[in-house]
C-alpha cells in the first residue's frame, strides 16, 4: 500500500489520468467519467483514491461508486449527449453551456433551501445563512464553500458547479453574528458548506469568535467529511493544533462543540490517521456525531451500517442521522425506496447494542422538515407507513405522526399519498409545505432492491409492526 500523504493532492476532470489506477479503465469509461463531471462535480484527493478505493473492486467498489462520475448519474440521452460533446473536443465553454439547462432539471435546490430557508434583512435575502429550524441556524462561510472530495451523490452539488446564483455563501462573518444575536431563540449554529475544514484555522476563527459572547448560542457544530476524506486536517496538517485549541477555546467559553461526521461506509474509519483524527478530536472536548444518507451502490446492506456503528461507538463518537437520498442531483442512480430503506435501519439497528441506537433512520430532509420513516403498520385494514416529524418548519410540528399509504417504491415524501382516505398530511395546509402535484406512485425506470444480507422479506420491504398505541 501507498505511503498515506500529509499534503493534498487533487484530481479532477482537468487531470483524471494522472491517477495511476485509473490506466485500469477503458478509454470509453475515460470519456463517459469526463462528460458526467461536466454537469456534476469531481473533485477526488490522493488519500482517498489511494487508501479507501480497493481498486481490485472498481467498478463496484463502494468508495468509487461515491467520489467518481458514474455514466448511471445521468440518463442515457443526457450523458450520450455530453460524451458527444467530449469525443468531439468541444471546449470548456461549449461544454458548460450544454451541461447548464441539465443541472436545472435536476433540481439543483430541493426542500425550499433558496425560496423558503435564506432569511430577509432590510428586504433583502441574507447571504450564506439558512434558518429553516427555530433552534438552529445554517452557516456557510465564502471560504468553506469547497470540499477535500466530493461525494457523487452530494445533494448540494450545485454549490460547485460554477453558477454564482446557486451558491449560498457570506464573507461577512460580523453580520452574520448580528443576525443571531437577534435570534434569541436559537441555540445551535451549524457550519456548513462545501466543507468549513477545507479553511485554514485562522479564517475559521474568524467566524467563530464573533459566536463566542451571544449569550443564548450554546452549541457550535461543524458539519464535516474531512474526518473521513482527510482526517490529516486534525492530526498532521500544519495549523491541526491551532484547530485543536480553537475546539478548547470554544468549551473554555461554555459552549459545546460538535462535529458532524460524514461517514458513508466503514471503509472511512480504518485507516489509522482516521482514528487518530477521532480520538485528537475527541481529546480537545469535541464531540463527533456520524451521519450519512443510505446510497444504492455505496451503503445499501445493513451489514455495512451495523460495521460503521460498531466502530464509531467503539472510537468514541456518536451514530446520529441514516438520511434518505434527497430528491437532487443523480438521486434516480442513488436512492433506495423507503421500504427497501427501512428494512436496511431495522436490521442493522437490531444488531447494535443500545449505545448504537442513538441513529436515527430512515429520515427525509424535505420542505416541511425532517420526516422520519418510523415504521410499516396495518391499521384499520390499510398498510401503511408511520411517518414522525422529527424536525418542523413549523416548530409545533415536531414529533407528531402522520400515515402515508404503503408504497414499495416509493422514494421521496411526494411520492407519498395520505392514508386512510385523507387528502393531505398536516403539514399541506401551510401553503409553504404542500405538494398540490403530488407524484402517482409508479415503477417507471426504477431498479428493484435488492437488500444484502437482510434477514427480512426478498421484496426489500420490513416487516409489518406494530406503530404506536
Amino acid at each position: 500500500m501507498a505511503s498515506i500523504p500529509s499534503r493534498l493532492r487533487f484530481f479532477g476532470p482537468h487531470n483524471l489520468e494522472e491517477i495511476p489506477q485509473v490506466s485500469r479503465l477503458s478509454a470509453d469509461d475515460l470519456v463517459s467519467m469526463k462528460a458526467v463531471s461536466a454537469v456534476l462535480p469531481f473533485r477526488v484527493n490522493e488519500y482517498v483514491v489511494n487508501h479507501l478505493i480497493d481498486w481490485e473492486r472498481v467498478p463496484e467498489d463502494p468508495m468509487f461508486q461515491l467520489t467518481f462520475p458514474q455514466r448511471g448519474m445521468l440518463s442515457k440521452s443526457d450523458h450520450d449527449y455530453m460524451v458527444d460533446l467530449v469525443r468531439s473536443g468541444a471546449p470548456r465553454l461549449e461544454l458548460r453551456a450544454a451541461a447548464r439547462p441539465i443541472q436545472m432539471r435536476l433540481n439543483p435546490h430541493p426542500a425550499g433551501q433558496l425560496s423558503l430557508n435564506v432569511p430577509m434583512e432590510g428586504g433583502e435575502r441574507l447571504p450564506g445563512i439558512q434558518h429553516k429550524y427555530r433552534e438552529t441556524v445554517l452557516l456557510f462561510p465564502t471560504p468553506g464553500q469547497t470540499c477535500h472530495s466530493y461525494c457523487s451523490y452530494c445533494f448540494r452539488w450545485a454549490q460547485f458547479v460554477g453558477v454564482e446564483d446557486l451558491k449560498f455563501a457570506s464573507k461577512e462573518p460580523q453580520r452574520l453574528a448580528a443576525y443571531i444575536r437577534g435570534k434569541p431563540d436559537v441555540s445551535d449554529v451549524l457550519f456548513t458548506g462545501g466543507d468549513p475544514m477545507v479553511m485554514k484555522t485562522h479564517v475559521l476563527r474568524r467566524y467563530v469568535e464573533p459566536l463566542l459572547d451571544i449569550e443564548h448560542v450554546a452549541t457550535i457544530r461543524i458539519g464535516t467529511k474531512s474526518l473521513a476524506y482527510w482526517p490529516h486536517r486534525f492530526v498532521h496538517d500544519d495549523d491541526a493544533d491551532d484547530l485543536l485549541r480553537l475546539f478548547e477555546e470554544i468549551r473554555e467559553r461554555g459552549k459545546q462543540i460538535a462535529l458532524m461526521g460524514h461517514y458513508s461506509h466503514w471503509v472511512e474509519l480504518e485507516t489509522d490517521v482516521a482514528r487518530q483524527a477521532i480520538e485528537r478530536v475527541r481529546s480537545a472536548g469535541a464531540v463527533v456525531r456520524t451521519q450519512a444518507p443510505l446510497i444504492r451502490h455505496v451503503n445499501d446492506d445493513p451489514e455495512v451500517w451495523t460495521r460503521m456503528w460498531r466502530t464509531q461507538v467503539r472510537l468514541g463518537a456518536v451514530p446520529y442521522y441514516m438520511f434518505v437520498e434527497r430528491d437532487t442531483g443523480p438521486s434516480d442512480y442513488f436512492s433506495v425506496p423507503l421500504a427497501g430503506g427501512l428494512a436496511i435501519y431495522e436490521s442493522a439497528y437490531r444488531r447494535v447494542s443500545g449505545l448504537g441506537r442513538t441513529a436515527r433512520g430512515p429520515s427525509m430532509s424535505c420542505t416541511p422538515g425532517k420526516i422520519l420513516v418510523d415504521g410499516v403498520a396495518e391499521v384499520a385494514g390499510e398498510k401503511v407507513f408511520a411517518l414522525k416529524m422529527l424536525q418542523g418548519r413549523d416548530p409545533e410540528w415536531v414529533n407528531r405522526i402522520a400515515f402515508a399509504k404503503y408504497d414499495a417504491e416509493a422514494r421521496w415524501i411526494d411520492d407519498l399519498q395520505p392514508a386512510f382516505g385523507a387528502s393531505e398530511f398536516f403539514w399541506d395546509a401551510d401553503p409553504e409545505c404542500s405538494t398540490p402535484l403530488r407524484r402517482e406512485p409508479t415503477s417507471k425506470g426504477r431498479i428493484p432492491l435488492k437488500v444484502v444480507g437482510s434477514s427480512d422479506r426478498d421484496d426489500g420491504t420490513t416487516p409489518l409492526r406494530r406503530v404506536g398505541s
